[in-house]
């Protein structure tokens, strides 16, 4: 599969791509910054310069053009400010997912975060905030497309190291999950058409990755 990820350059995207290149995928790395390009290339991605902060519908296209499924793993990163959440974490994601359209690509898969989907917490600092509002109109924006979206809301991420267990639930996701684990469950989500049109909060747990979505999607289905 020839896989765009936006974000490339990434925790969780580096991790995702490291993977599809070890299984023989073509993972692509679409990143803002050209000094990036060594990295990838070092992990057996293909970069792509495109600021999805500045750049047209039809630029995104292009640098999409052919791909199997796309992967949102961008954000405004620690540090940024409120405005940026709405132009990253907001305004990329759902450029991604009119590029997508526009290119024909129907599998979007999005790394969304804990608490999207409700407002914050009253309590909650500005910036997180505003984060949190940001990931929910994005995965808004993606769920009334004519796409094969999968949302997965993880926990607290950390970058301790991967147990290939996982919880995989409906309801909001409580603790941490390892940021090696995020990227197996979405390598697995790229192999499960099925699971398209659902909303998974993730979190470290109990089950083996594809015991977890095969489960989420039982579940979706009804059956045992």
């Amino acid at each position: 599969m020839k896989i765009a990820i936006a974000g490339g350059h990434g925790r969780i995207a580096r991790r995702l791509g490291r993977l599809l290149a070890a299984r023989g995928d073509e993972p692509v790395g679409i990143v803002r910054n050209p000094a990036h390009r060594d990295d990838l290339l070092a992990d057996g991605v293909r970069p792509v310069v495109c600021d999805l902060e500045s750049a047209s519908v039809e630029e995104v296209v292009a640098a999409v053009a052919g791909a199997d499924a796309v992967v949102f793993a961008a954000g405004a990163g620690p540090g940024s400010g409120a405005a940026r959440k709405h132009t990253v974490d907001h305004r990329a994601a759902a450029l991604l997912a009119d590029a997508a359209l526009r290119a024909g690509i129907r599998r979007y898969l999005m790394v969304s975060t804990r608490g999207a989907g409700s407002p914050p917490p009253a309590d909650a600092d500005e910036v997180w905030a505003a984060y949190v509002r940001a990931k929910t109109a994005a995965d808004e924006h993606l769920m009334a497309q004519d796409l094969d979206w999968t949302v997965l809301r993880p926990a607290a991420l950390t970058d301790a190291p991967g147990t290939g267990r996982v919880r995989l639930t409906a309801g909001r996701s409580v603790g941490e999950v390892p940021r090696d684990d995020v990227a197996r469950v979405l390598l697995t989500l790229l192999d499960t058409p099925a699971a398209a049109g659902l909303v998974l909060e993730l979190a470290a747990g109990p089950d083996p990755v594809p015991d977890a979505v095969a489960r989420a999607v039982r579940e979706r289905t009804g059956e045992r």
